[in-house]
């Protein structure tokens, strides 16, 4: 089985169609579950979530990385996928997924491209910039520019990896140092997964990236910058 873990909060404009799409998958509904963790949402995410999904809870761990790792020690999946609340995955998407882990069985992560939700070629063009570090990184050996929101893991590397770091920003790249301790990590270019633009839209994309950057540089938290929990127009 897989569980696929979705980090919420305040998400009642967009979880719906997330759960949606994951419910429109190409493998029976029955080999696959969905977990959402609650931040503590003002709004109805939770209700509108319930209505989707196998399991919805608010987290105890701290940040998106602490949700996530509160998902997936409720999984019973043996393959963790993770994805935002904000996204909307294609119809083979954990079938994909499925796919890589069984053809591979040294592989501990799978990661792979987002593309743009939103109309506008200033859109296309940031996530072609953010796909192509993805492939640098990763055909260099250098670093793996995993994302959140297109991830896949064994369960037992993960836990054995420690889980996420709870940080604000970097967690997602943080986790793939130490499983490439234990394994194998995959770019599948196949792999896609549709990407909300609302942060970038509604607070600059230089301003959010430099934002990203300078936590990271500072360890993965700072009280200068507040990279999660922010409340979006729409």
């Amino acid at each position: 089985m897989i569980s696929v873990v979705i980090p919420t909060f305040n998400e009642e404009e967009n979880i719906a169609q997330c759960l949606v799409s994951l419910t429109h998958q190409t493998i029976p509904r029955t080999e696959y579950e969905i977990i959402v963790v609650d931040g503590g949402s003002k709004d109805n995410t939770c209700e509108i979530a319930r209505k989707y999904a196998d399991k919805v809870f608010t987290q105890t761990s701290r940040k998106v990385g602490g949700a996530r790792n509160d998902g997936v020690m409720a999984a019973r999946g043996d393959i963790i996928a993770t994805t935002d609340a904000d996204c909307i995955l294609p119809p083979g998407w954990i079938k994909r997924i499925a796919d890589d882990f069984a053809a591979d069985p040294r592989l501990v992560q799978l990661y792979g491209p987002v593309y743009p939700i939103e109309e506008g070629l200033r859109n296309k063009f940031s996530l072609f910039l953010a796909n192509t570090f993805s492939r640098i990184g990763y055909y260099s050996r250098t670093f793996y520019y995993t994302l959140g929101c297109n991830t896949a893991f064994r369960k037992g590397a993960f836990i054995k990896a420690g889980g996420y770091r709870c940080i604000d920003a970097g967690d997602d790249l943080e986790i793939a140092m130490r499983l490439n301790d234990l394994g194998k990590i995959t770019f599948d270019g196949r792999l896609k997964v549709g990407f909300s633009m609302r942060r970038y839209q509604q607070f600059g994309t230089l301003q959010s990236l430099y934002e990203w950057v300078y936590i990271v540089a500072d360890g993965g938290e700072t009280d200068k910058y507040s990279y999660t929990r922010k409340d979006y127009k729409g």
